[in-house]
């Protein structure tokens, strides 16, 4: 028997089977994920320098200054942002999406590898690092209590 006889012969089951059919899209379409954005991840490369004993101030211009200037002339940047801190800096360098961040990394290394000998000898060598998205903590946990010691409660 071909559906169209069984319709034929029974409209109640053929409409109740069309309801069904409706329902369970109906659900399933609420239960899809939508993205309007595809899960892209940005090319981002750090570059993160210490110097013992140095301020903010001093960093910010022996330090960040120098490598913010040299690093800024690479292309497909579209956002640079640095900071001082006493004792570090860190400059985050984001590129293009189209950008391979293996090739971003190495023209990075190599404008502050350039600029190493403008840096204070005090100061340790630059670290140049690849930002891992999927290598970032997710969720941080914290206990704390008055009746455990700290080894129970990390036990």
């Amino acid at each position: 028997m071909k559906i169209a006889e069984i319709s034929i012969r029974r409209p109640v089951f053929a409409t109740v089977l069309s309801l069904m059919l409706l329902l369970i899209g109906l659900v399933s379409l609420n239960g899809l994920s939508i993205r309007e954005y595809p899960d892209i991840d940005p090319v981002i490369v750090s570059v993160t320098t210490t110097y013992r004993g140095a301020s903010a101030q001093v960093v910010e211009s022996k330090i960040t200054q120098i490598i913010a200037d040299r690093v800024a002339g690479l292309e497909g940047i579209t956002k640079l942002e640095s900071q001082s801190a006493d004792e570090r800096s860190n400059i985050r360098i984001e590129f293009d999406v189209d950008r391979d961040l293996d090739s971003a990394a190495n023209d990075v290394r190599d404008h502050v590898s350039r600029v190493l000998s403008a840096l204070p000898p005090e100061a340790d060598p630059p670290q140049v690092l690849k930002a891992d998205n999927s290598a970032q903590g997710i969720l941080f946990v914290m206990f704390s209590s008055d009746r455990m010691s700290v080894l129970e409660l990390t036990d």
